[in-house]
This record gives C-alpha cells, sequence and structure tokens, in this order.
C-alpha cells in the first residue's frame, strides 16, 4: 500500500495540503517502510493541482493531512484516494500510527463551518448551552413573557 503525506524539509507535516512544497509517498509493506519517494507540490492550491492524478498513477492509496477543506477530500477521494485530517508531527511517526490502526480522521477543514462543529464533537468539547439556534426562543425575558 502506498501512502502520502504533505511534508515540510524537515519531513514533518505540512500544516496545511493545498500550500506544501512537496509530498512523501510511503511504501508499506508487512506493517514496515519499505521506500519512500519525494515529489514535488504542483504550484497553485492542492484541489486545484494536478497532484491527485499524479499520486493515483503513484499507486498512492492514502493522505495524511494536518488541514484541508472540503474541495481537496472531494477530488482526492474522486481518484480512489481516502484521507484522514488533523494529522501532525514527524512522517514516519504518523505513518506507524497509520499502520498499529490509531489514526482517524478528526474533520479538520479549512473552511471552519460544520467541519469546526464536528471536530469539536469528536473532541467532546462541543457543549449544548441549552439555547435555542433561535435568538429568542429558550430565553428568559426581563418583563417575565
Amino acid at each position: 500500500m502506498k501512502l502520502a503525506v504533505p511534508t515540510t524539509q524537515e519531513n514533518q507535516v505540512d500544516a496545511h495540503f493545498g500550500h506544501c512544497e512537496f509530498f512523501t509517498v510511503f511504501a508499506i509493506e508487512d506493517g514496515e517502510i519499505k521506500n519512500s519517494q519525494i515529489v514535488e507540490s504542483s504550484q497553485g492550491c492542492g484541489c486545484k493541482s494536478n497532484i491527485a492524478s499524479v499520486l493515483r498513477e503513484m499507486g498512492v492509496k492514502v493522505m495524511l493531512v494536518g488541514n484541508m477543506g472540503g474541495g481537496a477530500v472531494n477530488i482526492l477521494n474522486h481518484h480512489g484516494i481516502d484521507v484522514f485530517r488533523g494529522c501532525d508531527g514527524g512522517a514516519d511517526a504518523l505513518i506507524q500510527e497509520f499502520v498499529k490502526e490509531e489514526l482517524i480522521d478528526v474533520f479538520r477543514g479549512c473552511d471552519g463551518g460544520a467541519d469546526a462543529l464536528i471536530q469539536e464533537f469528536v473532541k467532546e468539547e462541543l457543549v449544548d448551552s441549552g439555547e435555542s439556534c433561535h435568538q429568542h426562543e429558550g430565553r428568559h425575558h426581563d418583563d417575565g413573557h
């Protein structure tokens, strides 16, 4: 199996898929890294570049990333590449976590909104305030009504 990670020169996970300098493609066999290859990143945003087709042609099946917007996720998925978001740290250690099945996609996206709420929910940080989504419902008024 081949996995790709957007990486920095220090072999750390680049915080943003669309602006990384290059990708490191790892070949995994029997739970071990057999080899790795550096692929220079195309110019432009990740979702508008040809990186998904390049990685697919190389046989990549999984992308491990820090942050990634919904457009890029959709394009990679369309090319048969699964995405795990919320990754950080050293790329080699990250691959070992994946092999041990210790990674989950935390749904961290670049555009906030629903992705941010889902991430809070997954981390059990989302708290029900008891208030309704409508500004006036569920609140006490000073006049008793």
